[in-house]
C-alpha cells in the first residue's frame, strides 16, 4: 500500500465525500484537510446530490457510504449504485466503499460496480489515509480474504454476475480465454507468464483487452466472471451424477462431506489488481 504522501511538486488527491451523517462528513473532511497531498473538493448527503455534484468537481477518489439509510424500496445499498453511475461519468475515479457492516453481498455488490476498496469505518484514521493513496494510485485496497469471499459468494447456485449467455465471452479469443481462466484461478502476470511462455508485458496488455471487452474495469472483476464461466462449463446434462460423485468422493480427489465442494484456489495478488 501506499503509506507515504506524493513528492510537494505533485497535485493534491481530489476526494469526493458522500455519507448521510454530517458528523461524518465533518471528521473526514478534517482528517483528509490535514494532509498535505489531499484536498475534499465535495461533498453530498444523499445519491441525488452526489450524482449531481461529483462529476462536475471530477475528484480522483469518492469516499462512498455503502448504505445512505434503510428504505422501503431496499435502497439501503445506494452507495454502491452512485458507485457504479459516477465510474459511468468519470471511468478514472476510484471510489472507495465506506461501511459500518462486515457484508459478503455488499462486497461483491461493491466489487461488481467497479469499486477499487471496500473499507469498514472502524478503520484507523491513518488507514483511512493510507487507503485513499493506495487507491488514487490506481491500486486495490481489497486484501486477499476479501478476495476470497467475493469468489466464494460467486460460486453459490444464484447467478449475480448476469454473465450467462453473456456476448461480452464471444469477443474473447481462445488464447484470452485461457488467460481469464487464470485470473480465475488467482494466478499473477508473471505466473501467467511463466504457465503459458509469454513476456510479462504481453499478458499485462492481453489482460486489459480482456477487461476492454468483458466491459469491466478491474482484474477482480475478471476473476468473478472467469469462476462463473467455470461453473457453467462444469454443469450441464449429468450435473446431478457428478454432484452425488463430489459428495462422496469430494473434488479432485479431495474429502468431500456435503452435496458440493468448492475448489480453493489462490487468490489473485492485491498488487496485480487494476
Amino acid at each position: 500500500m501506499n503509506t507515504t504522501p506524493a513528492s510537494p511538486d505533485a497535485a493534491p488527491i481530489r476526494v469526493f465525500l458522500l455519507d448521510d451523517h454530517e458528523l461524518v462528513r465533518r471528521g473526514l473532511q478534517d482528517l483528509l484537510s490535514s494532509e498535505p497531498d489531499m484536498t475534499v473538493v465535495g461533498e453530498a448527503a444523499d445519491a441525488r446530490q452526489a450524482l449531481a455534484r461529483a462529476p462536475a468537481l471530477r475528484p480522483d477518489v469518492a469516499v462512498l457510504d455503502v448504505r445512505l439509510g434503510s428504505t422501503a424500496d431496499g435502497a439501503d445499498q445506494e452507495g454502491i449504485s452512485v458507485c457504479r453511475d459516477l465510474r459511468v461519468a468519470l471511468p478514472d475515479l476510484a471510489c472507495l466503499m465506506l461501511t459500518s457492516f462486515d457484508d459478503d453481498e455488499a462486497l461483491f455488490d461493491a466489487i461488481m460496480a467497479g469499486a477499487a476498496g471496500y473499507v469498514l469505518k472502524q478503520i484507523r484514521g491513518s488507514d483511512l489515509v493510507t487507503a485513499i493513496r493506495t487507491v488514487a494510485a490506481g491500486k486495490s485496497m481489497l486484501d486477499p480474504g476479501a478476495t476470497a469471499r467475493v469468489l466464494a459468494h460467486v460460486r453459490s447456485p444464484a447467478d449475480h454476475t448476469g454473465t450467462s449467455g453473456s456476448p461480452e465471452l464471444s469477443r474473447l479469443s481462445p488464447r484470452e480465454r485461457e488467460i481469464l481462466d487464470l485470473i480465475g484461478e488467482g494466478l499473477t502476470n508473471r505466473q501467467i507468464a511463466e504457465r503459458l511462455y509469454l513476456a510479462e508485458k504481453t499478458v499485462k496488455n492481453r489482460i486489459s483487452a480482456i477487461l476492454t471487452k468483458l466491459k469491466v474495469g478491474r482484474r477482480i472483476q475478471a476473476a468473478v466472471i472467469a469462476e462463473r464461466v467455470r461453473e457453467r462449463e462444469e454443469s450441464g446434462p449429468g450435473e446431478g451424477h457428478r454432484t452425488a460423485e463430489r459428495g462422496t468422493h469430494g473434488t479432485h480427489g479431495q474429502g468431500g462431506t456435503g452435496p458440493r465442494s468448492h475448489r480453493h484456489h489462490p487468490v489473485p495478488d492485491r498488487r496485480e489488481l487494476p
